[in-house]
């Protein structure tokens, strides 16, 4: 079911042919969708059922005004006719605008629906969904998917529904008029079908693919036209490169369109062909009976009504042969959504959780004797990284002596036996190397991940008791990657707290010290920052985000201090907005610089996922174990052996 990117990985596949079990659930739920509709599904039904009732009519009315009202020279019955066959034309007419109507009323909702499932379904999904799932393939599912099965949606419900009707209606009375005419125009029906069953596998095959090349597509496209993609791009020299890759993506793209769109043309060239040439013989064999003397050879009324009938049969039956090719399809773009919707969320509230008043909590957080471990995946080793980094260095001038090493299958990796406490208004610092789990315990607090075993609470509650809604409000979370929306200032300090006033927006950016440097942009609060941000500098981006964590006023912050890279002015006034941040909260900091260290509570020191040393710094130091080497190696300045970096997960 899943790609190669693991269980929820975009990688591309082969084409397996869907079960009949799958493909009967997948209808059964586009039924479903339906559902909320009933009313104005059975009102567009009686529509259907009345044009064509009405149809069939105006045949009947021409075998009669050919058999009875002219041979006897009844002009009553002749204006009779002629005007019931003006007549209803008209009242069908209006009818199916009524039809078309409801028709893209039903379908629009059914759409909106969809799309409201599967968006809302894609924010329950766990971060490990996104981290193993490509934005663009995301996207695809969202925008090339759900807008491939609208038109289906819309229009082909209803029209099957409607070309059912009619062939039907007009079988019966074909047959009515004559078996023997009706016997020679179906009789290569059935065959038709089976061909039509044939190319409708076909399709959905070529479809699915399509799909895929769409989606990988909009993968890179979205990764390399970012600001930050097309930013890697330049200063890596890799433009041509880039445009290679696509050329390549849309040149198999549009291979695949050609061949859906030519899927099944022969067949119905040839269906189109048969349709055409068959009244010939009906007119041939009615012609036979009469010339024989058949007593039951049908009239000249007869033989105009059954051609009418059989031509307005045909364009029906050929729209259901063709249709059926199109829900083919459609049904594996309604297969490729209702995937991503039968996902498990994972992370949900227990039936027990129970919302809690951010205003009421102290915000002491607990670690009971946690342990947690990422799923086995393909990850690259820290050599493997490393090389890798360096190559894209020179990703044009390959160099023999050095070889790319592949993913590595690593084992599962994470936390074991995690203990401590944070009481409310204390600071506690992690400090460890690399890939030691840091980041990873941070993830544990607001249920971004659930842990394998123990428990995290929140003021003696564990977090799985918590409802997540109340989880957001109590949490706030300022990463080290700050993401910005291509808004204005103001639009993405209010996501933290949408009611927010501008005096306490004005009171939460002089805190974070960005106030001056926002009145000093064009437009203010109203200027929009772009793409992630990227009109800010990294300090003033930093501010503003934690200006919003300021806003939401969360009982217990999360920081991942990110000033390393920045300027001394920026971080002195990033360090000031730390403290005022941290006034008063429960904060656990991943220390990237010595003074978060030096003001911590206690310090928690990270080793391959465990603590393994814990103490105020003096003590830490006085121990002389790991912390005292890391300090001396990241913080003084010394320089280790083996690089430590710092910070990871």
């Amino acid at each position: 079911m899943f790609g190669r990117g693991g269980p929820f990985g975009g990688g591309s596949r082969e084409f397996q042919p869907v079960p009949k079990e799958r493909r009967g659930r997948t209808v059964r739920r586009i039924v479903a969708f339906f559902r909320p509709y009933r009313a104005q599904v059975t009102v567009v039904l009686v529509a259907i059922l009345a044009t064509s009732f009405i149809g069939l009519i105006n045949p009947i009315l021409l075998k009669l005004l050919i058999d009875d009202a002219i041979p006897n020279l009844d002009f009553g019955l002749l204006n009779l006719y002629v005007g019931l066959m003006i007549v209803l034309p008209i009242i069908s007419g209006l009818i199916g605008v009524g039809q078309a109507y409801l028709n893209n009323v039903i379908g629009q909702n059914v759409m909106q629906d969809l799309r409201g499932a599967l968006y809302g379904h894609l924010q329950r999904m766990p971060l490990r969904f996104f981290t193993e799932t490509r934005t663009g393939e995301i996207q695809s599912r969202l925008a090339n998917d759900v807008g491939g099965v609208q038109s289906v949606v819309t229009d082909t419900a209803s029209s099957v529904t409607s070309n059912l009707a009619t062939a039907i209606s007009t079988i019966i009375a074909m047959f009515i008029i004559d078996w023997r005419l009706s016997v020679l125009s179906l009789g290569l029906t059935p065959f038709f079908l089976y061909l039509t069953y044939r190319v409708g596998k076909v399709r959905r095959e070529v479809s699915t693919e399509t799909q895929k090349s769409l989606a990988e597509m909009s993968a890179l496209t979205e990764e390399t036209l970012s600001v930050s993609g097309i930013l890697l791009s330049k200063t890596f020299g890799q433009q041509d490169n880039a445009v290679r890759r696509f050329r390549s993506i849309n040149q198999v793209l549009a291979g695949l369109q050609i061949r859906q769109a030519m899927v099944g043309r022969w067949f119905f060239m040839i269906i189109g062909t048969i349709f055409s040439i068959t009244p010939a013989f009906v007119y041939w064999l009615a012609g036979y009976l009469a010339i024989n003397g058949d007593p039951t050879a049908p009239t000249i009324g007869d033989i105009v009504a059954f051609t009418t009938l059989q031509s307005r049969l045909y364009f029906p039956l050929g729209q259901l042969l063709s249709v059926q090719v199109e829900i083919q399809g459609a049904l594996a773009l309604f297969d490729r959504i209702f995937e991503y919707l039968e996902m498990d969320p994972e992370i949900v509230d227990s039936p027990d959780a129970r919302a809690m008043d951010p205003a009421a909590m102290r915000g002491k957080v607990a670690f009971r004797h946690v342990s947690f471990h990422y799923p086995t995946a393909a990850v690259p080793s820290s050599r493997a990284h490393d090389a890798l980094a360096a190559a894209g260095r020179a990703a044009d001038e390959p160099d023999d002596s050095k070889e790319i090493p592949s993913l590595e299958l690593l084992p599962a990796f994470g936390l074991e036996d995690i203990s401590f406490e944070a009481e409310p208004g204390e600071l506690v610092a992690l400090v460890g190397p690399s890939g030691s789990g840091k980041t990873t315990t941070t993830y544990l607090i607001p249920r971004l991940y659930d842990v394998d075993s123990g428990a995290v609470e929140i003021d003696d509650v564990d977090v799985r008791r918590i409802k997540l809604t109340s989880l957001g409000e109590i949490v706030g979370v300022v990463t080290q990657e700050t993401y910005l929306f291509h808004a204005s200032v103001r639009t993405n300090l209010l996501y933290a707290r949408p009611e927010a006033t501008d005096e306490e927006l004005e009171a939460a950016t002089r805190a974070a010290a960005i106030w001056d440097r926002i009145g000093e942009l064009p437009l203010g609060m109203d200027t929009i920052v772009g793409e992630r941000g990227y009109k800010l500098s990294g300090g003033e981006k930093q501010r503003i985000a934690i200006a919003r964590v300021l806003l939401k006023d969360p009982r217990i912050l999360i920081l991942d201090e990110a000033t390393s890279a920045l300027d001394t002015v920026s971080e002195r006034l990033i360090q000031a907005a730390f403290e005022r941040l941290m006034e008063g909260r429960t904060t656990i900091a991943i220390a990237h610089r010595l003074s978060t260290i030096l003001r911590a509570d206690r310090i928690m020191v990270y080793d391959r996922g465990r603590i393994v040393e814990r103490g105020t710094h003096s003590e830490l130091i006085a121990h002389r174990g790991l912390y005292a080497r890391l300090y001396r190696e990241q913080f003084l300045g010394e320089h280790p052996a083996e690089p430590v970096a710092a910070d990871s997960r």
